[in-house]
């Protein structure tokens, strides 16, 4: 009688577990540090990072790339929608998802491979950066869809700005110093999400410069998930940009000046006329290589090395 008492015991208490531990509770235990292994795996599984390129052959186009969390309620987000950081057509984290609870942002750094070639020739892109620039953001389409995929599978909301039929991006007149320009007011800024998730401060050319340097790709995810969010290690928007003048001596359209930064109308001729050149490729890329933000921060350890020094 006893042994069938503890049977009957032991199947109150999983019952009891169960009931306990319902399916929205379970899901909530899905960890960043779970999420980030995820992520790593789904990238190394993604197609399309590896290419083949005719009279180049195959190259690898991505390191692994580097993630960043930010609160979806975070203030910066609101701050967004000022004219003169982005504007009135940004919408925020809980716009494009009622249920967000966290941002997350990647930067995909182009190989040493990719970045060497562009360094070469002074005023057009080379193969492996104009297949980086097109290939590659097919790749980050992928990529993103597929963790989609996989936190829908979890019962996570998720929620990829790029791929939504919102996205979409206003143009309007500006000047950069006297020169014409126009300021682009988007619904959702990559650069700026990954400001806000920790990953870098902006340039002189209007890059964000990472851990891992400016030569790369951003993408992002709203998702459901409250996940801690990364300390940010800056306080201004510009902190790791050095004021060198070095993408402004590279640029070949001189679409960019240590007084007044980029001036997009001169940056955009230029990728329109390496469009035509190149077709249906286009890029440029010259402000990212060949400057000493190119796979770091200038004069600034790793995080991951900091966090092993003593204070």
């Amino acid at each position: 009688m006893e042994h069938g008492s503890s049977k009957q015991n032991v199947g109150f208490i999983l019952q009891s577990i169960r009931a306990f531990c319902t399916e929205k509770e379970v899901i909530t235990m899905y960890s960043k540090e779970a999420f980030i292994c995820d992520c790593v795996a789904i990238f190394a599984k993604t197609e399309g990072n590896t290419v083949e390129i005719p009279g180049v052959g195959s190259i690898v186009l991505f390191d692994e790339p580097l993630i960043g969390f930010a609160d979806a309620e975070d203030a910066l987000f609101e701050s967004y929608r000022q004219p003169e950081i982005i504007g009135t057509n940004f919408m925020s984290p809980k716009e494009w998802l009622p249920a967000a609870g966290t941002v997350v942002s990647f930067f995909l750094p182009f190989t040493e491979a990719v970045r060497r070639s562009n360094r070469a020739d002074r005023t057009d892109p080379s193969p492996e950066w104009l297949y980086g620039r097109i290939e590659g953001q097919a790749f980050i389409s992928r990529f993103t869809a597929g963790l989609k995929k996989m936190l829908k599978e979890r019962r996570t909301e998720c929620c990829v700005p790029s791929l939504d039929e919102r996205f979409g991006i206003r143009f309007e007149a500006a000047f950069t110093g006297e020169k014409p320009d126009f300021h682009a007011d988007s619904r959702w800024s990559e650069r700026h999400a990954a400001y806000a998730c920790g990953l870098g401060t902006f340039s002189l050319s209007r890059g964000l410069i990472s851990e891992k340097g400016i030569a790369g790709r951003y993408a992002s995810l709203i998702v459901s998930e409250t996940w801690p969010a990364t300390v940010r290690d800056y306080t201004g928007v510009d902190d790791y940009c050095i004021k060198c003048g070095a993408c402004a001596r590279n640029c070949p359209a001189q679409a960019i000046t240590v007084e007044h930064g980029k001036n997009n109308v001169l940056c955009k001729a230029q990728v329109d006329r390496m469009q035509e050149k190149y077709s249906p490729r286009y890029g440029c890329g010259k402000c990212q290589v060949n400057v000493p933000c190119e796979f770091r921060v200038p004069g600034k350890r790793p995080r991951a090395e900091r966090a092993g020094k003593a204070p």
